[in-house]
């Protein structure tokens, strides 16, 4: 028998470890730090070519976090958050409840509904701009025809329905995950548990309430946080569809922080907003790991 609290059966368990601990120190923990350090620094796009970026302490955040852009971008990122989220999270679960029922050709609806996920954002965001277009799109050339609206609704063109669209699409293109999320969750509760509780006379709403939701909780709980992370740094989806606009309506903090960086060039001031949102994602989920030790405790 080989001794595993030996030297070489502890240097092998590293050896699995240290691919992976060098991946993410490399890929992750690098840029991180260096997006800190950059922060603190008057870098601009002429600190590529004299190398010279002079530290100007926290500058670059009092600049930031009082400008009027900020302001701006900080509730409009909650309200497109929080509406993406909700969005995403309400459609793949009534989608995942739909498709656990199961019925013919189920599995091939489901791989449909994967599309919208894996097609590339800027695909997605061209077709919805297209589609949205307040003149010649086929939205409003259907609310025309049906006789809902005599003029068409400014989809891309108006400031509150402008957010309301790029919601929409970011939901759109979300609910595919969410759904094989919460699906997959929905497959590990026991069957005999749904038998137990017919038997009992729970109806519907009494079977979700008392024992799919309970169970499905922790789920729930890791779709919600990878939503909000993923949903902090959309980017791609804004910038086709809406480009910020009209009048920054739909400028968030990681627009905001693209176009500081790479249209503006102040690339320290843009590591400020990266820095607010690797803040905020990190709250989220120390929150969700305080949640799930909690639920682990009961």
């Amino acid at each position: 028998m080989t001794d595993r609290s030996g030297p070489w059966a502890r240097l092998s368990r590293w050896m699995f470890v240290l691919p992976a601990a060098a991946y993410l120190l490399l890929f992750f923990g690098y840029p991180v730090v260096r997006n800190a350090v950059m922060s603190f620094q008057q870098y601009s796009a002429t600190t590529f070519y004299t190398g010279a970026a002079p530290f100007v302490g926290l500058r670059n955040y009092a600049t930031v976090l009082s400008s009027d852009a900020f302001v701006q971008a900080l509730p409009t990122t909650v309200l497109f958050t929080a509406g993406s989220v909700l969005g995403q999270f309400a459609v793949g679960l009534a989608l995942a409840l739909f498709f656990r029922r199961g019925f013919p050709l189920g599995g091939v609806l489901r791989s449909l509904l994967l599309l919208p996920w894996l097609l590339p954002l800027v695909v997605s965001g061209t077709t919805w701009r297209w589609m949205l277009d307040p003149e010649t799109g086929v939205v409003n050339a259907v609310l025309r025809g049906l006789h809902l609206s005599s003029t068409g609704v400014p989809w891309l063109t108006g400031t509150s329905q402008a957010l309301l669209s790029v919601i929409l699409v970011n939901v759109w293109v979300g609910v595919p995950f969410a759904t094989a999320i919460l699906y997959g969750g929905l497959q590990d509760i026991p069957p005999s548990l749904y038998e137990a509780a017919k038997l009992d006379g729970a109806g519907p709403v009494a079977t979700f309430r008392h024992l799919t939701w309970p169970l499905l909780r922790p789920v729930a709980r890791v779709v919600l946080l990878l939503g909000v992370v993923y949903t902090l740094k959309v980017l791609d989806i804004i910038l086709v569809v809406t480009g910020g606009g009209p009048a920054g309506a739909t400028q968030t903090l990681a627009t905001r922080a693209y176009e500081l960086s790479f249209q503006q060039f102040e690339f320290g001031r843009g590591a400020v907003l990266s820095n607010v949102l690797i803040g905020v994602s990190f709250v989220f989920a120390l929150l969700h790991l305080r949640a799930d030790r909690r639920a682990r405790a009961l």
